[in-house]
């Protein structure tokens, strides 16, 4: 069944403001925000800030661009994700539980991936910087699933809007931490030691692993009964002990039921759901990784960007995503993405009335206020449409699933973009970007289409869709 919650009524016995307010203080919603700070502080120095440090040594463009591909190692997490979910690796398993020792192995690779990318000179070794680069990259997704599975574990339900809102608050003071202070840092001493002082703040993700508690789970009978079936229609006649039915009895229940599952409930349109995730976010992925480089390339100083693009632009990020939030409540669910895909295409354009104008630190703020903002809006409404197709005996891996799926095609168009400013110039690149929004916004309106013919055939016994205010 879908995540429940999202267009329902609330409850008649609501709490008070007070009590509301209580559910920050407890202990592994305050852990969260910790965690949440360890999930974005290597996220900007694979992509923005290290292509800010790539550029200032001569890196072109189309390598830069190309860069970008590290990030599809987020996109495909998905294929280790049922690893993380039930491999156990002693001694750190053993000795932490399964989530907290995923979570250190994670993090312990993350440093160290940091830490050579701090001591390798771009200019003269910059294929191992790629290494490195990759490192951190799959030590990275590798934390994400393992914090994404701790967050809904370690809690009841009632929790989880809490253990969501300190990740998030969490999560962009990495960012900060990761884009302002690590270009601040590199302005007053040397890239270097950015990086070695940003390894360091991974010990904030190692210090919280060691002091939170590992969650308990147990999985319902309704899942054992299913995944038992499954495993029988692959062993088919050929049931026996050992070691291939063990294997085959992880496969069929890691990675086979939540497929199933998901195309079981959702049927061919399943086909549709995964199009519109994968394309959603293709225009704004697609011009984050010119952005930096385009800023130098206007004449702004690390300490203008640092301010303006890092630090505010964090602070609009953050304005958008709670305005998301508001317009869910307000218009619907799918209103609201609809909303969120027009605005992500339309600001992208103020960027090419920036490369028109050229360097003006008002024009500049104009531009970083509507990109994110619109960003923050459309990111805060698509997750919530993301967490209402999970199932929630299959949620980790599911969300791995779709978490995967929304960025790798713009990972993967985002590497060509060197190429297309090389050729064609900044303001065109920029047209190029926002029309890269069009195929999802056509794909919202044929959702919101469909859930409506849907509603509209649906009996009274029916199943509830996913949009209620369509």
């Amino acid at each position: 069944m879908p995540a429940e919650g999202l267009d329902q009524k609330p409850p008649a016995a609501r709490r008070s403001w007070g009590e509301a307010f209580e559910v920050y203080l407890h202990p592994r919603v305050i852990g969260m925000l910790f965690l949440g700070f360890s999930a974005g502080l290597p996220f900007l120095l694979l992509f923005s800030t290290l292509s800010f440090w790539l550029r200032e040594v001569g890196v072109s463009l189309s390598t830069i661009g190309l860069f970008s591909w590290v990030g599809i190692t987020f996109s495909i997490k998905v294929f280790w994700a049922p690893v993380v979910d039930r491999l156990a690796i002693p001694p750190f398993t053993t000795v932490l539980g399964k989530r907290r020792g995923w979570m250190l192995i994670a993090q312990i690779g993350i440093a160290a991936g940091l830490l050579g990318i701090a001591y390798t000179d771009p200019s003269q070794d910059l294929e191992t910087i790629v290494y490195f680069a990759l490192l951190v990259a799959f030590a990275s997704a590798t934390q994400d699933i393992a914090i994404d599975a701790y967050r809904i574990e370690a809690v009841e339900k009632s929790l989880q809007g809490a253990m969501a809102g300190t990740y998030q608050v969490g999560y962009r003071f990495g960012l900060i931490a990761a884009g302002a202070g690590a270009l601040y840092i590199a302005s007053f001493t040397s890239w270097p030691l950015a990086y070695t002082v940003m390894a360091a703040l991974v010990g904030v993700g190692m210090a919280t692993v060691l002091i939170i508690r590992e969650p308990e789970v147990t999985r319902d009978q309704a899942t054992l009964l299913r995944e038992a079936a499954l495993l029988r229609k692959i062993e088919g006649d050929n049931r026996k002990d050992g070691v291939l039915h063990r294997l085959l009895a992880w496969i069929s229940g890691a990675v086979v039921s939540p497929l199933v599952d998901f195309f079981a409930r959702n049927g061919s349109f399943a086909l549709v759901i995964l199009a519109f995730v994968g394309l959603y976010r293709l225009s704004d992925i697609t011009l984050g990784v010119m952005a930096n480089p385009f800023y130098i390339d206007i004449g702004f100083t690390k300490e203008e960007i640092a301010n303006i693009a890092k630090l505010y632009g964090v602070i609009a990020t953050l304005v958008g995503a709670l305005l998301g939030g508001i317009l869910v409540v307000r218009i619907g669910l799918l209103r609201s993405l609809l909303v969120g895909a027009i605005l992500v295409a339309a600001t992208n354009l103020v960027f090419a009335l920036l490369a028109v104008v050229g360097n003006d630190t008002i024009m500049l703020t104009l531009a970083i206020s509507a990109d994110n903002v619109s960003a923050g809006l459309a990111g805060s409404v698509f997750i919530a449409y993301l967490s209402s197709l999970t199932n929630t005996a299959y949620t980790a891996t599911q969300y791995a699933l779709f978490s995967s799926l929304f960025t790798l095609p713009g990972k993967i168009v985002a590497g060509g973009s060197g190429f297309v400013v090389e050729s064609v110039g900044y303001v065109n690149f920029f047209f190029y970007a926002s029309a890269l929004g069009i195929p999802a916004i056509l794909l919202v309106l044929y959702l919101m289409y469909h859930y409506r013919q849907k509603e509209a055939s649906a009996s009274p016994t029916s199943e509830p869709v996913h949009e209620q205010q369509s």
